[in-house]
């Protein structure tokens, strides 16, 4: 089993005011040539933004993006509908942006500043059409036990909402003391886990709020809580 180390210090970040974030790989003006991504995953960024503050109009083309509120409400428009969608905690949005497409995103409250993750992966095939899909879960489902958020479009897999990938995403809370055995779905795969709060071991490995951890080359890794932890899993083809 490989496993790489990436501490929630050593990531990027950038404070525009409005805008605070931190990049667990090369973006925007943040550019470091040994943190390019991992397998398919090419971005995971946590951002905090202003009440009504946000991102206007702008294009993502070949790319599958996904957005996972953590607090606060995000506002949404896209060039398929022109309509602003909300999505919250506990719900995940996805986006094909295949051929290419036009997107906005802003903080939908006016006193509260919103925390996301947003997450690119490669597609496994350029210029498919564009497509928006969003799902709400509800949190009791990932209380010591895998919540699957996101799995392949035309794969067997009946949960989560659909990506042009072999990828899977996914989240655990874990009461303190609790163990589980992560199997990945393919040999092919890596997973790059990333604590949401709380202490985690894994294997020897023991990782804090925002630190991650790249696995790969092996079928099945295990984890135990140390205090109460919230985990998210992002499996991809390496």
């Amino acid at each position: 089993m490989n496993v790489a180390i990436f501490p929630a210090s050593d990531r990027g970040f950038a404070n525009h005011g409005w805008l605070q974030a931190n990049f667990s790989f090369s973006f925007a003006n943040y550019y470091n040539e040994d943190k390019m991504g991992f397998g398919a995953l090419r971005v995971l960024n946590d951002d905090l933004i202003a009440p009504s503050m946000g991102f206007s109009p702008h294009p993502h083309q070949n790319m599958e993006i996904i957005t996972i509120p953590l607090s606060g409400v995000l506002k949404h428009k896209d060039s398929m509908t022109e309509e602003w969608l909300y999505v919250h905690p506990n719900e995940v949005q996805v986006m094909s942006a295949g051929t290419g497409i036009y997107h906005s995103e802003m903080n939908g409250s006016s006193e509260d500043r919103l925390n996301l993750f947003q997450i690119w992966i490669l597609p496994e095939k350029d210029g498919v059409a564009p497509r928006y899909n969003q799902q709400a879960y509800n949190p009791q489902d990932r209380e010591n036990k895998l919540q699957v958020l996101v799995s392949p479009l035309g794969g067997d897999q009946n949960e989560g909402l659909k990506i042009h990938q072999n990828a899977q995403i996914s989240r655990i809370d874990l009461d303190e003391g609790a163990s589980f055995d992560y199997t990945l779905k393919s040999e092919n795969n890596g997973v790059y886990l990333m604590s949401i709060s709380g202490n985690t071991e894994v294997n020897e490995h023991r990782i804090s709020s925002r630190d991650a951890l790249g696995i790969s080359k092996t079928k099945q890794f295990s984890l135990k809580a140390i205090t109460k932890s919230e985990l998210l899993f992002i499996e991809v083809p390496m």
